[in-house]
């Protein structure tokens, strides 16, 4: 089963009536219990993707930072992944209010930033991500509970061909699964997997760009090969909760105060950002 895209309900759910800044409601946040994410239509508007896709492709540090990761079949997908935050524009969106509180309010508690990263699938190379969750692996880094979950942006269209992100609706509540090494990626056991697609929905979530997917660290999630001439790049911004600060120290940080930044600053630190470039 695949669920659609249904844009003007969510937007009538989950936006103010004046269309100028995300709040969630009750009902996102029930939807997030039960299904383990939340999709956002519109988090981001099109100048603050625009400044994004344009700072992130000319960004040469970004691409010298790039990791492989091969796929189970072989695929190579690119990955850029930074612990630390500046004044740049991936920094401004981690630290908006609209991630940040959303974060706060459907985990409970004070958030922090765990880390960010680039997920890059170029046209016709891309690899595939394997059936995850991200909590299989961030639980060897001491922390102790799954009270953790990531926004997922869209900086470009993301679509089945492209290798859209796929989830399986409700599969948080199961809990941690084993997870073992699949390629040079971490894969969850795929006899557990295989069951819950027998009993739970798949979903496929198609994404423009701008919208935004909070989703749970036990959320079990892939994506397939871009097999298109489109890219696929999303902006994964990843959290932690001020009461599961690991007990031991990792390649991730642990606690420190997360300074919120007003959403405004996203236009901001990404005009000055591509200014200094001179794009």
């Amino acid at each position: 089963m695949v669920t659609e895209r249904a844009d003007t309900p969510l937007r009538t759910r989950f936006w103010g009536s004046d269309m100028t800044q995300f709040t969630l409601s009750a009902q996102g946040r029930a939807q997030f219990g039960t299904d383990g994410y939340l999709l956002v239509p519109g988090l981001f508007d099109m100048e603050e993707m625009d400044l994004l896709r344009r700072i992130g492709k000319a960004d040469h540090a970004l691409a010298a930072e790039a990791d492989s990761r091969r796929d189970a079949s072989g695929g190579t997908v690119k990955l850029s992944l930074r612990n630390e935050l500046g004044d740049d524009i991936y920094s401004a969106i981690v630290r908006c209010e609209r991630i940040v509180n959303t974060m706060e309010g459907l985990l409970d508690d004070e958030m922090y930033h765990y880390h960010h990263k680039m997920n890059m699938k170029e046209p016709y190379t891309g690899g595939a991500w394997e059936w995850h969750q991200d909590y299989g692996y961030w639980y060897n880094n001491g922390c102790l509970f799954p009270s953790m979950a990531s926004c997922f942006i869209a900086v470009d269209k993301a679509t089945k061909e492209n290798g859209c992100l796929q989830v399986i609706r409700g599969s948080h509540l199961m809990g941690r699964i084993e997870h073992g090494r699949t390629g040079d990626q971490t894969g969850a056991d795929m006899e557990r997997v295989t069951h819950a697609l027998e009993r739970l929905e798949l979903v496929h979530c198609e994404m423009e760009p701008g919208d935004g997917l909070f989703f749970h660290a036990n959320l079990l999630h892939r994506s397939d090969q871009n097999r298109s001439p489109d890219p696929r790049w999303v902006l994964i911004c990843c959290y932690n909760t001020r009461g599961n600060d690991p007990y031991k120290v990792s390649h991730h940080p642990s606690y420190s105060p997360l300074e919120k930044w007003p959403d405004s600053r996203v236009l901001d630190a990404g005009r000055a950002q591509l200014a200094s470039l001179r794009l």
